[in-house]
């Protein structure tokens, strides 16, 4: 895996100067003074060449004091796809607070997936690096709140406010990121539906059903009642959703894809996908402050897409422990180059490479990754 590099962009704060003086009160202010107004500085020093720089954020007070620390081996870069999820898995282990089993778990599940990472270590170029990552996020003053509800790190409450609910009212959480659901960390892709099922019930949650998903980003959770047309054909469901649906992005009312991680580019040999010639060119996960949903969600679009579950009948919901059919949701990192489709977040894409959820053929790709949801309680 290589990390392309291209011309720093640097922010910072004007920096205040106390001046001598012999009065030691006037020292005491001048010197606190100074504090209180000394700053900061970022730089953007891994984006691939021909990307379109990440946008420069404000410094604020609070990235004095940084709210995201750094991971464990943040800077290494891995030669090999198992020195890769090596590196991944202790990461997890000190990130989400996993235990032995549950990493033992994910390790064979990836061993089953030739190809699950984050990406072929020899062709893939990361838009950021993780240390940037952290730096943005502190200069914009990010800070986690841990949920209670949800009972896991990083995760979020889902509920309905425009429905009078408040978040205790929540029956399920959704992962803030991308998996492996750590800030500054690089998705996975490269992985089925069904690999993507088993990682989520492996640490005790499961694939978000669509409209889990889409109520993360649009910021109100509906019923699936609302959300679904049960028992009919997949086609007039998505028809008659699409038609019907509330345009919004997790960021507000108005498309603007520079607010994403929409940036980077494709590998200069993939055509149209490939193992060898694609890289999962993507950015750490929570890398872009502003493409948050008003759950706290990040990464509903851009990055990589996500597999989710679309259930057509009750029992294919995943609260009530079924399946459905293969749902890709959201957009993924060149979309800023390529808008190859719609990205708001009740748009319901058509069937593409559609199985059932637990199909050992469903489809893999190098921008395709998968969140987890966990049911409160559960």
């Amino acid at each position: 895996m290589r990390l392309a590099r291209a011309p720093h962009v640097v922010v910072a704060l004007p920096l205040v100067l106390a001046v001598a003086c012999k009065d030691k009160k006037k020292d005491a202010d001048a010197a606190a003074s100074s504090s209180a107004s000394a700053g900061a500085s970022m730089s953007s020093s891994a984006i691939p060449s021909g990307a379109t720089s990440a946008p420069a954020l404000p410094v604020t007070a609070s990235a004095r004091a940084p709210s995201t620390p750094p991971l464990v081996d943040e800077d290494l870069v891995a030669k090999t796809l198992e020195e890769q999820r090596d590196a991944m898995l202790r990461r997890m282990k000190a990130s989400l607070g996993l235990s032995e089993e549950q990493l033992e778990s994910i390790r064979k599940i990836m061993k089953t997936g030739r190809q699950i990472g984050q990406g072929n270590p020899e062709v893939t170029e990361y838009a950021m690096t993780r240390a940037e990552c952290r730096k943005r996020r502190d200069a914009a003053g990010v800070s986690e709140t841990p949920d209670p509800i949800c009972g896991a790190p990083f995760m979020s409450a889902l509920y309905d406010p425009g429905a009078g609910q408040k978040r205790e009212d929540a029956k399920v959480c959704i992962d803030r990121y991308e998996f492996p659901g750590i800030p500054c960390e690089y998705p996975v892709t490269w992985i089925q539906a069904r690999d993507a099922a088993l990682m989520c019930k492996a640490i005790g949650k499961r694939l978000c059903d669509a409209h889990e998903w889409e109520g993360a980003c649009a910021g109100a959770l509906h019923d699936p009642d609302r959300e679904y047309l049960f028992n009919k054909p997949r086609r007039e469901s998505k028809l008659r959703h699409n038609q019907d649906r509330e345009i919004v992005w997790a960021y507000g009312s108005e498309k603007d894809f520079k607010k994403c991680a929409m940036s980077s580019k494709k590998s200069k040999k993939c055509a149209k996908s490939g193992w060898k010639v694609c890289g999962s060119n993507s950015y750490p996960a929570g890398s872009f402050p502003e493409c948050r949903s008003k759950l706290d969600v990040y990464d509903l679009h851009g990055n990589v897409a996500e597999h989710m579950s679309l259930p057509l009948r009750k029992q294919d919901l995943g609260s009530r422990g079924g399946a459905g059919e293969t749902e890709m949701k959201g957009s993924w990192f060149i979309f800023d180059r390529y808008e190859a489709h719609e990205d708001d977040c009740r748009w319901r894409a058509p069937a593409w490479h559609a199985t059932k959820l637990m199909s050992f053929d469903s489809h893999l790709n190098y921008h395709l990754g998968f969140r987890c949801c966990k049911d409160v309680g559960g």
